[in-house]
């Protein structure tokens, strides 16, 4: 045995025996172990066979593939363009602003995001779960031209708003609405409508948005919700996003009456024109079955059920509470189930008869794959589910046997050569069948509705007339959405169906009291108490209507775009940096870079900056002018003039003098620009040394009586020296900090870039952005404690209202913010003050005390969807991998079949702050008691990681950093891969540094003390 103590001792060496090593020569194994070892660690189905298939019958667990945990959903957002124009919008039917809820999530503003997308649609959760996004807007989506291809925007979607339903949070009218009593009595007329579906909630929300008080949803079963709730089985769309949408309707005013039917004997248009309803909304839906001759008058004890008999009964008793049923029970299926057509409803059908206790599921249809109607979504489903295919097969007998479906004789249908269908009866197929489904779509058949339409003229079909721009029936009064008016295809197109009737009906109503509206639609945004929280702060006097301002940096090149900048909404700008015309500046090219900090990844988002650019181009008298322009036109916000000269006090004197004059709130020195400025005795070359920013401070305070703050640079050893300095020369804040100064990157042949001219040459630029901020933060709170109350305003790696909160926690009042906009644009305003109001109102609630900013506690998941805990089910824990996988599907499947009657849905209850929501000077320096010297960190209170196994994805990156950068202290099982922390851990944290699974690993309190590993005992 070594007495080495540079080598490894032997419980080391065989904690270690998986650890990478270097290969020096290849490897060896044979064909039958490799296919071995390939079932052991199989995560997917195997290839052929349905050998190991798990049981569904009573799963209902979700099974979409677009489902994302905060994981995904933020890697996915970050991934996504944020394009100008953005085809996915254009291809959404109620114009949902995609690049804004997509740019609100990878800021982990997740308010923000559910926010756009309630906005524009109502039942923005369902339309998320359930969207052919396919063929809609991820369609569009600009990426589908590379290799990664397009992004998960339905998956984003529904993310986004579950995070929002968890919140808690209501629904309220725009706090610009007058008090309902005090309205105009065109808002007083009432409105029913027919059907609790997706396109009466829409209809009923957008005209509750509006301001309409007396709204009436009429719905003939005793429960709400449509076709969302009794045929979209609780697997791709569960029962709690339909009453969440219901309730959000609610929230608005808007009543429900169920029990209450458009028929003959009930309601009809006319006693509702009779009973006061100044106009109607029709949203019935297709409520009876389109069955084909060949099986008309056969029953459910035969074996044959239509989608509409099939799911609602499904539905019924996989949605528990969804009616005041006792006890319902699923269909009991066995054997054989053939499923008739090839449309999404079909497909329903099909993976919820596996789910009843389907042995095998047949879908037969008409014509091929390259002609079905279902998305391709639903159909890879069902594949995976190992339901089977019969293309061209068009259905011409049943076969019975004892009174009961046996068999169905098909004819197969050929396309001819001009385009039509032909059945070729010489070429048929008899398939066994225990059960047959029809889903051949729906119909309005009911004598007692059609007769409740009158007055209404109607199609052909049976449904009413519409004008697909309006969405007005023949009678001024009746509109028409959804399923019976015959327009639309998919749940989202009946919310742009009730959407657009919305507006119409908003103008009909108008016109009664001869109140004309705007030619262009305006419809009311989504709102919630979250949004009247108060972001106004003020600093030296001043009020800033938010805490978010432009830099002094490209975003104002030019005083239009500070222009555009106010009208998008932000705070506050600070001008870019002028000087007298004797110190004009003319830029080189390339001067603005990507930075190495994303390594190569390319496109959105960048860690970081790099720039050479000098100050403004511009002449003194522009930014003065524009200076007096803006205050005209902008009273209410702040703008600050960006100022630059040597150390001259004749020039500063004079230039000061010019910005103050021209109406600036407040002055901003430039000390610190840290590139091409210095070298000309400006810049940098003023604000490292405190003596000369204590006299400039003087010279400009002798000067001017507005505000004015020094701009600290971080290239130096200690900030607080100059930011004394300033405070002492009279300055009345600080901007901390500007960039720092770096080289961002060599290529190859050692040329540098940015690079200038033939000669390829480069000086050191200023660094910006996220990769800035440890430093900013840094030196933000480093003032903050050491000048206490001194006004602060900080800049570098502001990229969300998180990060934002984060410099106003150490100390800061506003924030100004430049790499982010390079990024992306001015609209970012929107998202920082929807997230840092949620923020604000969300920290005040006793509810949410586990909830990390706007991120919900993390539930043990794979692949972005909840998993029941093994361990409490079977007190177990298994890996997601081979026989394990296998083991605990079937463990699970058991369990379910055990587990009798399904639980009944979550509904989130509502909260209400339980304190006051805090306003942004509350939280200015709430972290600077948390912040100090080593000496003032207790050793011992130690802690220990944790490994959740099952948030695990056995990867071992906490295994490979444990042993080649820490201490040895994980285990890694070479049969499960199942990391075990020993009691070798000294908290050192690298291990939940670097997993890939949010709190994976989490850090408790250590319970035995610790004594350190000294190697060499200690000398007496």
């Amino acid at each position: 045995m070594s007495n080495l103590l540079s080598e490894d001792v032997p419980d080391i060496e065989a904690l270690l025996h998986l650890n990478p090593r270097v290969a020096t020569s290849a490897k060896l194994r044979s064909t039958t172990a490799a296919q071995s070892a390939k079932r052991h660690w199989k995560r997917n189905s195997a290839k052929g066979g349905c050998d190991t298939c798990e049981s569904l019958e009573k799963n209902f667990e979700d099974i979409k593939h677009t489902t994302l945990g905060e994981r995904g959903a933020l890697r996915e957002a970050s991934r996504c363009l944020k394009c100008v124009d953005a085809p996915c919008q254009k291809s959404c039917p109620t114009q949902i602003d995609v690049k804004a809820f997509i740019t609100s999530i990878a800021n982990k503003n997740y308010y923000g995001a559910a926010r756009a997308i309630l906005s524009e649609n109502p039942l923005g959760l369902s339309c998320g779960m359930v969207c052919p996004t396919s063929d809609l807007c991820v369609g569009g989506c600009n990426l589908y031209a590379t290799e990664e291809g397009p992004i998960n925007i339905g998956g984003l979607q529904h993310f986004a708003t579950e995070v929002f339903r968890l919140m808690g949070v209501p629904q309220v009218w725009d706090p610009a609405l007058p008090p309902v009593e005090s309205r105009a009595a065109a808002f007083g007329e009432r409105v029913a409508l027919l059907g609790c579906g997706p396109a009466s909630i829409s209809c009923a929300s957008f005209l509750a948005r509006l301001g309409y008080s007396h709204l009436t949803v009429y719905e003939r079963a005793d429960y709400t919700g449509g076709l969302s709730a009794s045929e979209i089985p609780q697997f791709r769309l569960p029962l709690e996003a339909v009453r969440f949408e219901v309730r959000l309707m609610q929230d608005l005013g808007v009543k429900v009456e169920c029990g209450r039917a458009l028929a003959v004997g009930d309601l009809t248009l006319e006693s509702l024109r009779k009973d006061g309803f100044a106009a109607v909304f029709i949203g019935i839906g297709l409520p009876e079955p389109t069955v084909a001759p060949l099986f008309e008058g056969l029953t459910e004890e035969q074996g044959f059920f239509t989608s509409k008999s099939f799911l609602p009964r499904v539905a019924k008793a996989s949605k528990p509470g969804l009616c005041g049923c006792t006890s319902p029970q699923l269909p009991v299926l066995r054997g054989v189930v053939l499923v008739l057509g090839a449309g999404d409803t079909a497909f329903d059908c099909a993976t919820s008869a596996l789910r009843c206790g389907a042995r095998r599921v047949l879908v037969a249809f008409r014509r091929g794959f390259t002609n079905m109607r279902a998305v391709p979504e639903e159909v890879e489903v069902a594949r995976e589910e190992h339901c089977e295919f019969l293309p061209f097969a068009s259905p011409r007998r049943v076969v019975k046997r004892g009174g009961r479906i046996c068999a169905v004789e098909f004819a197969r249908s050929e396309q001819q050569e001009d385009g039509s269908w032909v059945e070729d009866e010489e070429q048929k197929v008899v398939v066994k069948a225990d059960f047959v489904i029809s889903a051949f779509g729906s119909t309005l058949l009911d004598p007692a509705v059609l007769g409740a339409l009158s007055p209404l003229e109607l199609t052909r079909q049976g449904v009413p007339r519409v004008d697909p721009a309006t969405m007005g029936a023949s009678e001024p009064w009746a509109f028409v959405g959804g399923d019976v008016a015959g327009l639309a295809n998919t749940t989202v197109e009946s919310v742009n169906d009730g959407k657009t009737a919305a507006w119409h009906i908003h103008a009909y109503l108008q016109s009664l009291h001869g109140v004309p509206v705007s030619g262009e639609p305006r419809l009311p945004l989504f709102f919630t108490p979250i949004d009247t929280v108060d972001l106004s702060v003020e600093m030296v006097g001043l009020r800033f209507p938010n805490p978010f301002g432009l830099a002094s940096a490209p975003q104002c090149t030019t005083s239009a775009m500070i222009r555009r900048a106010f009208n998008a909404g932000w705070g506050f700008a600070v001008t870019k940096t002028f000087a007298l015309d004797k110190d004009l500046v003319t830029n080189v090219s390339p001067r603005i870079v990507r930075g190495t900090t994303s390594g190569p990844l390319l496109g959105p988002g960048q860690g970081s900056f790099l720039n050479i650019e000098l100050i403004s181009e511009k002449t003194s008298a522009y930014w003065c002018h524009s200076v007096a322009e803006l205050k005209r036109d902008f009273p209410d916000k702040i703008l600050i003039a960006s100022i630059m000269c040597g150390y001259i006090k004749e020039d500063w004197t004079q230039l000061a003098k010019m910005a103050e004059e021209s109406g600036a709130d407040a002055l901003e020195l430039n000390l610190s620009c840290p590139h091409g400025m210095g070298e000309r005795g400006m810049g940098l070359a003023c604000g490292q040394d405190p003596e000369l920013v204590l006299n400039i401070c003087r010279w400009v305070r002798a000067t001017v009586r507005v505000p004015f703050f020094a701009k600290m640079t971080p290239n130096i050893t200690n900030i607080v020296v100059i930011a004394s300095a300033a405070k002492e020369g009279g300055a009345d804040g600080v901007t901390a900090t500007n960039t720092v100064s770096g080289l961002m990157g060599l290529r190859a042949n050692a040329r540098p870039w940015p690079a200038v001219g033939v000669e390829q040459r480069t000086t050191y630029g200023g660094m910006s952005g996220n990769a800035i901020r440890p430093v900013a933060l840094r030196a933000v709170s480093a003032i903050a404690q050491a000048l206490p109350g001194f006004p602060i305003m900080a800049t570098g790696g502001i990229d969300s209202a998180e990060a934002g909160l984060q410099f106003l926690h150490c100390g800061a009042s506003v924030l100004q913010v430049s790499s982010a906009i390079q990024n992306q644009d001015f609209t970012l305003i929107d998202d920082y003050c929807s997230g840092l109001r949620a923020l604000l109102y969300l920290g005040s609630m006793d509810e949410l005390r586990s909830w990390e900013g706007q991120s919900p506690p993390t539930a043990p998941h794979q692949r972005g969807k909840v998993l029941p805990r093994l361990p409490q089910l079977l007190g177990k824990s298994l890996p997601h991998f081979g026989p394990f996988l296998e083991e605990r599907r079937r463990l699970l499947a058991e369990a379910k079949l055990r587990g009798g009657e399904m639980a009944a849905p979550t509904t989130e209850p509502l909260h209400a702050p339980s304190k006051a929501t805090p306003h942004v000077k509350d939280v200015i320096g709430r972290a600077l008691a948390h912040i100090g010297s080593y000496a003032e960190l207790d050793n011992s209170q130690q802690v220990v990681a944790v490994v959740d196994p099952e948030l695990c994805i056995n990867c071992g990156k906490c295994y490979l950093t444990c042993n080649d950068s820490g201490y040895q202290a994980i285990e890694f099982g070479g049969h499960d891969h199942v990391p075990l922390v020993t009691d070798r851990c000294t908290g050192c944290t690298l291990c939940l540094s670097v997993c890939p699974i949010h709190d994976c690993i989490t850090m408790v309190t250590r319970p035995t003390p610790y004594i350190p590993q000294r190697g060499v005992p200690v000398a007496v």
